[in-house]
C-alpha cells in the first residue's frame, strides 16, 4: 500500500492542524493505521493509532491524549489526524503508517511499536512557534 501524508505546516501554540494521510494500491480498510512523529535529533515515537475496519479501537500517546483525535474513512482510503492545541514540542515530522501485523489482542504496546508497521508515507513537516 502507498500512502501519501499532507497537512503539515508552521502554526502558532495553541492552534490547530489537521493532517491526512491517503492510501492507495490495496484495501485500506484491512490495515490498522498509526501515526508517528520525529523530532530533530530525536527517535520516531507514536502519535496515535486506529484499529482496521470494525476493531473499534483508538490508542493515543501519553503526551498528545485529549488534544490529537485520529479517525480514519474507509471509503475515502484516508486516515487524519486532528490536532488542537499544539505546542512547541509538538513540532516535528509526521509519518502515517500501515499495520502489516493483525493482533489477536491488540494493546497500545503493540501499536506503538514501529515493527507493527509495514509501509509508511514520506512525512510531513509540523513546526509550532512558541
Amino acid at each position: 500500500v502507498q500512502l501519501q501524508a499532507s497537512g503539515g505546516g508552521l502554526v502558532q501554540a495553541g492552534g490547530s492542524l489537521r493532517l491526512s494521510c491517503a492510501a492507495s494500491g490495496r484495501t485500506f480498510s484491512n490495515y490498522a493505521m498509526g501515526w508517528f512523529r520525529q523530532a530533530p535529533g530525536k527517535e520516531r515515537e507514536f502519535v496515535a493509532a486506529i484499529s482496521r475496519s470494525g476493531g473499534g479501537y483508538t490508542y493515543y500517546a501519553d503526551s498528545v491524549k485529549g488534544r490529537f483525535t485520529i479517525s480514519r474513512d474507509d471509503a475515502k482510503s484516508t486516515v487524519w489526524l486532528q490536532m488542537n492545541s499544539l505546542k512547541p514540542e509538538d513540532t516535528a515530522v509526521y509519518y502515517c503508517a500501515a499495520a502489516g501485523i493483525t493482533y489477536k489482542s491488540p494493546s497500545i504496546l503493540s501499536y506503538s511499536d514501529t515493527k507493527t508497521y509495514a509501509y509508511w508515507g514520506q512525512g510531513t513537516l509540523v513546526t509550532v512557534s512558541s
